[in-house]
C-alpha cells in the first residue's frame, strides 16, 4: 500500500509549464543582470534593442512556447535580414530564456552565413503583382506591395506608417537598433491618403485589420502571396523580403547610374579646362624633343 501511495504521489507531481510569459519588467531585470555580471554597456544596449524587437514580435499574451523562436527566425528571414543578423537576434532571445530558467524553449543551431542565392523579384514581376492586386480589387494588398517596394520598409516598420506620417510625407522607421527616416514617394503618398479617407482612418497605423489592429507579419506575407497565381509570379518571390531586396537593388542601380553620369560630366569639365589653360609645349621644347 505504501508503494502504491508513493507511485500516486509521483504521478501527481506538477508538470513544467508549456510556455513562459515575458514582460518588459523581466527583460529589464535580465539586462540589469548583464550589467551586474560586468557586460559592457554597448553589449547591454545591443541586447536591449534585439529583445525589444523580439518583445514586439510576440503575440498579445507575450507567451513563448516551444516553436516561438523558430517562427521568429523564419519571420526575420522573410523580412530580408541577413543570416548573421538573425543569429544575433536569436542569441539575445536565448540569453533571456536562460535567465528565466527555460532552456527547453531555446533555439539551438546557427544559420549558415554563406547561403545559396535566393530568388529575386524583377521589376516586371513587381508590376504584375500590382496589376493582379488591382484586378482582384485588393487595395490594401496593392498598397502593402507598393509601400515595401518603394520605401524598403521592413515588415516591423509598417505600423510606423501612420495617417499622420502619410500626411507629412515622411515617417520615422525603427527596426531593432536601426533608425532611419522614410521619404514617401508622392505617388504612394497620394494613394495612401485616398485610401485612408475612404477607410475612415484618421489616426494611427494605415495597414490594419477590420478591427483596426496592425497587421501581423504572417498576415502581411499571406496577403502578398495571395497574388502569386493571378500575377504569374513564383510563390517564393511573393514576400516582403523579395520586395525589399527589389528596392535595394533598384537604388543601387540608380546610384551607379548617377555616379557614371557624374564621372562623365567631370571628364568633360576637365577636357574643357585643358583646352582653355592646358600646358602646351613651346616651339623650342618641341625641337629639343626631336
Amino acid at each position: 500500500m505504501q508503494r502504491t501511495g508513493a507511485v500516486c504521489q509521483k504521478a501527481a507531481a506538477p508538470l513544467k509549464a508549456i510556455g513562459v510569459t515575458v514582460s518588459e519588467e523581466s527583460i529589464r531585470a535580465y539586462l540589469e543582470d548583464l550589467n551586474h555580471r560586468g557586460r559592457r554597456e554597448e553589449t547591454v544596449r545591443f541586447y536591449a534593442a534585439k529583445l525589444k524587437t523580439f518583445y514586439d514580435y510576440l503575440p498579445p499574451d507575450k507567451q513563448i512556447v516551444l516553436n516561438t523562436l523558430e517562427t521568429w527566425r523564419q519571420a526575420l528571414l522573410a523580412e530580408g535580414y541577413a543570416p548573421a543578423t538573425v543569429n544575433t537576434n536569436i542569441s539575445a532571445a536565448n540569453g533571456l530564456l536562460d535567465y528565466l530558467g527555460r532552456r527547453d524553449l531555446q533555439l539551438t543551431g546557427q544559420l549558415e552565413t554563406e547561403t545559396a542565392p535566393q530568388s529575386e523579384l524583377t521589376r516586371t514581376e513587381y508590376l504584375r503583382l500590382l496589376s493582379a492586386a488591382r484586378a482582384l480589387e485588393k487595395e490594401r494588398t496593392y498598397l502593402l506591395v507598393k509601400a515595401i517596394a518603394l520605401t524598403g520598409a521592413h515588415v516591423g516598420e509598417l505600423p510606423q506608417i501612420t495617417v499622420e506620417a502619410v500626411q507629412s510625407g515622411r515617417t520615422p522607421a525603427v527596426s531593432g537598433s536601426e533608425q532611419r527616416r522614410v521619404q514617401l514617394p508622392r505617388c504612394l503618398q497620394a494613394e495612401l491618403l485616398s485610401y485612408c479617407r475612404r477607410q475612415g482612418l484618421t489616426a494611427g497605423p494605415v495597414f490594419v485589420t477590420r478591427s483596426r489592429r496592425p497587421l501581423r507579419r504572417t498576415q502581411v506575407t499571406g496577403d502578398i502571396q495571395s497574388l502569386s497565381g493571378a500575377a504569374r509570379v513564383a510563390p517564393e518571390k511573393c514576400n516582403p523580403r523579395c520586395l525589399r531586396k527589389l528596392y535595394l537593388v533598384t537604388q543601387a542601380e540608380i546610384d551607379r547610374g548617377v555616379r557614371l553620369l557624374a564621372e562623365q560630366a567631370y571628364d568633360r569639365l576637365l577636357d574643357t579646362e585643358q583646352l582653355a589653360v592646358g600646358w602646351d609645349e613651346l616651339p623650342e621644347q618641341k625641337k629639343a624633343a626631336q
